[in-house]
């Protein structure tokens, strides 16, 4: 159940985690991408507008000669200057005014007739043969567009169509690097998401873990919790139903006869009623709608009263006791659950002392907080039960704890007086073989 459990949170986490991570990756590639876009209608823009200006070039055959994009040798600034010389000899490259194309593009431009015939030599900064200007006009006219995108070469280009008195002319752009750009974005996300769902699965397992972990303790618990409220429960009844059938095989006898069965019925129903009534205190605890009321109340007073009350029990288990109060000390919470949690840890000291033993009471300020501490003598606690006396039906000693009487609810009931309904904190300390010390802490 627990296995099915982790596994549906893993897949939620893991699907939630990928959607918000594929939602990130494909808003940033979109922002790119219309950024790229942007640029490339941009450099072709002003590109084009560079080769439409008067002056930008000589025309030589009906061609127009000169304004080639930055990264031919020139000017420092990128500008080519008139007067020089082109590159295949064919005349000499014109200034290109104010706006020259943006500097590491390639670029070339192509004029034709209306009938999209070539007319004069193409306008580019590289040297290129007349094949690979043909086809770069040809698929720009087959594609019947003002402007687009075709492959060329091993290149991506852009062009843009524009009228002229003569007919047509053709900028081609060579947008590969920018293609480039968003390619290698497209893997880089690949490879990011990819090991980021590695990574988060293994984080989440971990995490999965750790949060299943307090669910199955608390399933476990309650488990155990049944199991032992109905082993305790299951002894007094079979004690109650031989003793009934024992009376019930003894008609002709009379009560006084009889008494001895009645009293061990009486006995264990008592034992059943305590039982079931600590069960239901601990029920009220657990339920955080249940409050109880809390005022300021003296508690060194509430300490002595419960002494009083236990002295004949500890004259009677020949038990020593010693305490040491420090008057008039004041607290705020609930006298009576106060005083039930004194009178459960002096209960359990005065039964796990053996006779001639001492129990001693030590109540004073700490700070801003009045800490009480219940120790006796005897064997103590081992280490491995401190973390679970507090625990429900928990007994360190099954077979004596029985015979004191118990069920191992006391502890359980102190626990949550002290941390549920009063946020203190309640804890032992113990020497094996030495004593036992519980503490309670109060603000």
């Amino acid at each position: 159940m627990f296995k099915k459990l982790r596994n549906r949170f893993l897949i939620v986490n893991l699907v939630t985690i990928s959607v918000m991570m594929l939602v990130a990756f494909a808003t940033i590639y979109t922002i790119n991408y219309l950024n790229v876009q942007n640029d490339i209608s941009f450099d072709l823009q002003r590109i084009t507008e560079a080769f439409q200006k008067p002056g930008s070039g000589e025309h030589r055959g009906g061609g127009m000669i000169g304004g080639a994009a930055g990264g031919i040798e020139g000017a420092p600034d990128g500008t080519i200057d008139s007067g020089t010389q082109r590159p295949d000899g064919g005349g000499t490259f014109g200034r290109m005014g104010d706006s020259p194309p943006p500097e590491r593009s390639i670029s070339f431009m192509i004029e034709t007739d209306n009938d999209w015939k070539q007319t004069g030599t193409p306008t580019s900064q590289l040297s290129m043969d007349d094949e690979f200007y043909a086809q770069a006009l040809q698929t720009a006219v087959d594609m019947n567009k003002t402007t687009g995108r075709f492959e060329l070469d091993g290149s991506l280009w852009a062009f843009e169509t524009k009228p002229t008195a003569d007919g047509h002319m053709l900028v081609f752009l060579d947008i590969t690097s920018q293609q480039k750009i968003l390619t290698n974005m497209v893997y880089i996300f690949s490879v990011v998401g990819i090991a980021m769902l590695i990574i988060l699965y293994f984080t989440s397992r971990y995490f999965a873990n750790r949060s299943i972990k307090p669910v199955q303790e608390a399933f476990d618990k309650q488990k155990q919790f049944i199991a032992d409220a109905s082993h305790e429960l299951k002894t007094p009844l079979a004690i109650i139903n031989t003793n009934t059938d024992v009376l019930l095989s003894n008609p002709e006898d009379t009560i006084l006869e009889q008494s001895k069965w009645l009293h061990y019925i009486k006995s264990e129903t008592e034992r059943m009623a305590k039982l079931t009534s600590d069960l239901l205190y601990l029920t009220e605890m657990d339920d955080s709608r249940t409050g109880m009321v809390h005022a300021p109340f003296n508690i060194s007073e509430a300490v002595e009263n419960i002494i009083l009350t236990m002295e004949a029990v500890i004259f009677e288990k020949n038990v020593a006791l010693e305490y040491d109060i420090e008057p008039n000390l004041t607290v705020h919470g609930n006298s009576e659950q106060i005083k039930q949690v004194v009178m459960i840890l002096l209960d359990n000291a005065v039964k796990y002392t053996g006779p001639k033993g001492e129990v001693t009471l030590s109540l004073h300020k700490q700070h801003n907080d009045v800490l009480l501490s219940v120790t006796n003598t005897g064997e103590g606690i081992a280490a491995e039960h401190l973390t679970r006396i507090f625990d429900r039906f928990y007994r360190t000693d099954t077979s004596r704890a029985r015979k004191q009487g118990g069920y191992g609810l006391g502890l359980a009931i102190a626990r949550s007086i002290v941390e549920q309904q009063h946020k203190g904190k309640l804890y032992a300390k113990s020497t094996v073989g030495e004593s036992a010390t519980f503490y309670v802490q109060l603000s």
